[in-house]
C-alpha cells in the first residue's frame, strides 16, 4: 500500500490547528512558532505532491479510496488532477504567508479592561490551519459527499475568524465595529450556507439516480463520470438541469458570482488583511474549482444548457466589480469589488468551454491567489500604520515609505494584469479563449481591463503621490518580518509572468480532459491561412 499522501498534506494542518489551539494561554509566541512550522511543514508535503504528479500519467493520481458510510455508498475518495495539484499548492504557498503576516493580530489589546475578553491568539492561529485543511480536502476529494461535507464544514473557522478577529484600524467605537464584523459574518454564513443546503438537496438527487439507473447509488464522481460516457447512466434532460442548479448556486454564491456576491465586500472589509486574503485566495478558489470538476464533469449537457446565461453573469461580475471598485473610498473594499471582478474573468473562461479559456482560467486562480495576496497584505501593513482604511487619510507615503510604496504598485500592477506579471498570461488566454467561441463576450471583457487600470492607478495615486500629509510623515517602511511576507509573492508575480510553462504543463492535460467530458473541441479558426 503506497503511502497516503494526500491524506498526509490535509491531515497535518488539522493535527496542528489542534495542537496550536491546546497551547497553553501564556505561551502565545510559541503557538504563533508553531502555526507558522506546521504551514510550513505542509508547503513541502504541497511540494512533493506536486513532484509525484505527472501530467502525462493518469487523469487523477496519489489516489485513496477506503469506505466510509458503506450503507449510503459514501467513500473515502481522493485523487488529484493538475488542476487540483495548482490549487493545492497555491494554499499550502499562502498559508505561511497569512501566519507571517498576522502574527500580531490577535494579541491582546493594549489598555484593554481585565473584564473585557481579549483576542486569543492561539485560536487564531488554530483557525487558519483548520480551514488550510479544508481547503486541501476540497481539492482533492473525488467522493461527492466528502467534498460536499468540507465544502461547508469550513464555513466554521471562516465565521469566527471574520467575526471574532476583525480589523482594528478605524473603529471609533468597539462595540459598534463589534456589530460591524459580526453582520459581516452572519451575511457571510448565511450566503454561504444557503448556497450548501440547495446542494445537499442536489447531492441527494444525484444519489437518487444513480441508485435507481446503476443499480446502487454512488457519490463516486470518476464512477459517474464513467458510467455517463458509456451511456450507462442517463439523466432526464429536466433532472440533469436542476441537479446543475443545485450545485452551480452553491458554487456561484463561494465564488462569488454576481448577484450573489454581495457578502464578499463586507466580509473582507471586517477581517484582518489575512484573514481577508485566507478568503479571495484561497476559500474562494474552492467555488470555481467545483465549477470545473463538478459542473462540468457531472452535467456537461446542463452546462451547455446554462452557458449564455452564466457568461452573461460573468459580464456583469466584471464590469460591475470594476465599477463599483472605482467608486471605494474603503482601500480593502475596493480590493473585494476587484476581486469579484477578477472571478468574473475565471468563470468567464471556464464556460468558454476552449482549451485556452479554461486553461487561462485555472492559470488565473493561481495568479489571482498571488497577486491579490500581495497587494491585500500590504495595504494592510499601510493600514495598521496608519490605523485608517480610507483612502482620503493618506497622500505622499511613497516619499516616507519608498519600499511599502514599492511594493504596492507592484501589486496593484498586477492586479490589473501589466504584461510581465502572471496575471496577465491568464487574463491572455481567457479573452483568447473567449473571443474563439464567443467573439461579443471577448470584446465586452476587455473593457474590464480598461477599469482595472484605472481603480488601481487612483489608489496608487491618491495614498502614494503628492503632498506628504502631516499623519503619515512617521511612517515607517516594512519591516524585516513584513519583507519576508511581500518580497517572495513579488518575486513569483515575476517569474510566473516571464515564464508560466511550470503551470501550463500541468495543468493544460487537465483541461483537455475537462473538456472531453463536455464533449467539446476549440473551434477551427475562420481564416484561412494563405497559400
Amino acid at each position: 500500500m503506497s503511502f497516503p499522501l494526500l491524506t498526509a498534506v490535509a491531515a497535518l494542518p488539522a493535527i496542528g490547528a489542534v495542537a496550536t489551539a491546546a497551547v497553553p494561554a501564556a505561551r502565545r509566541t510559541a503557538a504563533k512558532w508553531l502555526a507558522l512550522a506546521v504551514s510550513l511543514a505542509t508547503l513541502v508535503l504541497a511540494a512533493v505532491v506536486a513532484f509525484r504528479f505527472d501530467p502525462g500519467g493518469d487523469r487523477y493520481q496519489l489516489t485513496e479510496s477506503h469506505a466510509w458510510i458503506a450503507d449510503f455508498g459514501v467513500r473515502y475518495e481522493l485523487g488529484v488532477d493538475g488542476i487540483g495539484v495548482a490549487l493545492i499548492a497555491l494554499t499550502a504557498l499562502l498559508v505561511p504567508f497569512v501566519v507571517l503576516a498576522g502574527w500580531h493580530d490577535a494579541d491582546p489589546l493594549e489598555g484593554r479592561t481585565p473584564d473585557r475578553r481579549w483576542r486569543p491568539t492561539q485560536g487564531f492561529f488554530a483557525l487558519i490551519l483548520a480551514v488550510e485543511a479544508m481547503v486541501i480536502i476540497s481539492f482533492a476529494a473525488t467522493d461527492v459527499f466528502l467534498f460536499y461535507v468540507f465544502f461547508e464544514a469550513m464555513l466554521i473557522p471562516m465565521y469566527f475568524l471574520i467575526g471574532g478577529f476583525g480589523d482594528r484600524a478605524g473603529a471609533r467605537d468597539e462595540d459598534e465595529a463589534a456589530k460591524q464584523r459580526s453582520y459581516a459574518a452572519v451575511k457571510f454564513l448565511l450566503y454561504n450556507l444557503a448556497g450548501g443546503l440547495i446542494m445537499l438537496a442536489a447531492v441527494i438527487g444525484l444519489y437518487a439516480v444513480t441508485a435507481d439507473q446503476l443499480g446502487e447509488g454512488t457519490f463516486s464522481l470518476q464512477a459517474i463520470v464513467e458510467a455517463r460516457q458509456s451511456g450507462e447512466l442517463a439523466m432526464a434532460q429536466n433532472t440533469e438541469r436542476l441537479l446543475f442548479l443545485g450545485f452551480f448556486l452553491a458554487f456561484a454564491v463561494k465564488a462569488p458570482l454576481w448577484p450573489l456576491h454581495t457578502w464578499l465586500p463586507n466580509a473582507m472589509g471586517e477581517s484582518t488583511a489575512p484573514v481577508a486574503v485566507l478568503i479571495t485566495a484561497v476559500v474562494d478558489k474552492v467555488g470555481t474549482f467545483a465549477m470545473l470538476r463538478f459542473c462540468l464533469g457531472l452535467f456537461p449537457e446542463a452546462s451547455a444548457w446554462a452557458t449564455p446565461v452564466v457568461l452573461v453573469l460573468a459580464l456583469v461580475s466584471i464590469i460591475y466589480g470594476a465599477l463599483l471598485a472605482i467608486g471605494q473610498r474603503d482601500i480593502k473594499r475596493l480590493i473585494a469589488y476587484a476581486s469579484i471582478s477578477h472571478f468574473g474573468f475565471i468563470i468567464l473562461g471556464i464556460f468558454a468551454m476552449t482549451s485556452q479559456g479554461q486553461g487561462g482560467a485555472t492559470l488565473y486562480m493561481v495568479n489571482h491567489g498571488i497577486s491579490t495576496a500581495a497587494l491585500m497584505l500590504v495595504a494592510g501593513f499601510l493600514i495598521s500604520r496608519r490605523g485608517s482604511r480610507l483612502i482620503a487619510d493618506y497622500g505622499g507615503v511613497q516619499k516616507v515609505a519608498p519600499v511599502l510604496a514599492g511594493t504596492f504598485l507592484i501589486g496593484g500592477l498586477a492586479t490589473l494584469s501589466l504584461p510581465g506579471l502572471a496575471p496577465f498570461v491568464s487574463e491572455f488566454l481567457v479573452l483568447v479563449g473567449t473571443f474563439t467561441r464567443y467573439p461579443a463576450a471577448g470584446i465586452v471583457a476587455t473593457f474590464g481591463i480598461v477599469l482595472a487600470a484605472l481603480y488601481v492607478l487612483v489608489l496608487y495615486q491618491r495614498t502614494m503621490t503628492g503632498p506628504v500629509r502631516p499623519e503619515v510623515e512617521r511612517m515607517p517602511d516594512l519591516r524585516k518580518r513584513e519583507l519576508a511576507v511581500v518580497a517572495p509573492l513579488i518575486v513569483l508575480l515575476v517569474f510566473l509572468g516571464v515564464f508560466p510553462k511550470p503551470l501550463t504543463d500541468i495543468v493544460n492535460p487537465a483541461v483537455e480532459h475537462t473538456l472531453s467530458d463536455v464533449q467539446k473541441t476549440d473551434p477551427d479558426p475562420e481564416v484561412e491561412a494563405a497559400k
